[in-house]
């Protein structure tokens, strides 16, 4: 195979015409989504719709790095640097991690990244065990088996970072959407070293979610029937454990979640302000999985920071 397009960057849809020309959506850590042609043996950009607006903005400088985790296993992820990063200085860091987990951290443009980047932050980004790119066996590490192998990757990442330099381990911050809020729920049930955490449309109390989302094929699959195998369904619930959390979280979701149903946020908002941890719920209206009108993007951004400036940045 000969691979015409290469290098650190991201093509996620292209078109091949009948002359050989290709259309391509590439994206690089300093250019947003653009439509490029591969003509004649090179690459010619086509649009430019975001260059005013990158003109006006210093991005974060991005790092490819590599790190062992707890048994050695090779894990890759980025670093993104704030503009004006001074490498004398330890930054306050957030571990960002990825939805999915069968997904993954490419050389594509990382908005939220670069957003707590330009406020501040290094923001460290990894692709632990059961996300794409490695292999089918990195990414079944994960079945049945959640919130182990996964968390073991991730804190390396954070570890490489504070070793490296670049992170402040007194000011540490962890977040994630789906999968990467239901990994941040295993993290903060396992380990106090994070100041504060965001979890957004994530599970905790899988037993609750049969019959409730749309994922009742690979249940079973997985785990089995929750009467027949409850052992499997409850070994995985970070719910049975909450009593051992003591970070400041902030729970978000959409009302309207048939994928990661709020219902589970609900009750992890629940358990927290039993316990008088540091806890806020927002739910989104009218929301799914993801979160579309632009007003509550903006309002998720706001608090994103908002939490992290309150309880990781602070001295």
């Amino acid at each position: 195979m000969q691979r015409l397009v290469d290098g650190e960057l991201s093509v996620r849809e292209f078109s091949l015409h009948e002359s050989g020309t290709v259309a391509i959506r590439l994206s690089t850590p300093q250019i947003p989504g653009e439509i490029f042609l591969w003509q004649d043996g090179a690459l010619h950009q086509v649009t430019h719709t975001n260059d005013v607006l990158l003109g006006e903005r210093r991005l974060a400088a991005v790092k490819n790095v590599t790190f062992p985790s707890a048994d050695g296993t090779e894990i890759e992820g980025f670093i993104f640097t704030p503009p004006d990063y001074d490498p004398r200085e330890k930054y306050p860091t957030i571990l960002r991690i990825h939805g999915g987990p069968v997904s993954q951290y490419d050389f594509s443009f990382n908005r939220d990244a670069q957003l707590f980047a330009a406020n501040g932050y290094v923001v460290v980004v990894a692709n632990p065990r059961g996300s794409s790119g490695y292999g089918q066996d990195f990414s079944a590490v994960l079945f049945a088996e959640w919130g182990v192998k996964d968390f073991e990757d991730v804190m390396a990442a954070v570890d490489y970072a504070i070793a490296e330099g670049y992170s402040d381990p007194e000011r540490l911050g962890v977040g994630g959407w789906s999968y990467g809020g239901i990994l941040t729920n295993y993290v903060i049930t396992r380990t106090d070293r994070f100041e504060a955490a965001i979890t957004g449309a994530s599970e905790v109390n899988y037993a609750a979610n049969y019959g409730h989302d749309h994922y009742q094929l690979q249940w079973e699959l997985e785990l089995g029937l929750p009467w027949e195998n409850r052992e499997a369904w409850e070994k995985i619930s970070p719910f049975n454990n909450v009593g051992k959390i003591t970070t400041p979280t902030l729970v978000m979701g959409g009302k309207e979640d048939w994928n990661v149903p709020i219902q589970n946020s609900e009750q992890l908002y629940q358990a927290l302000r039993r316990r008088g941890i540091t806890t806020q719920l927002v739910v989104y209206p009218d929301e799914s999985h993801g979160i579309s009108r632009p007003s509550f993007q903006k309002d998720r951004y706001e608090r994103y920071l908002a939490w992290y400036d309150t309880h990781v940045r602070a001295e």
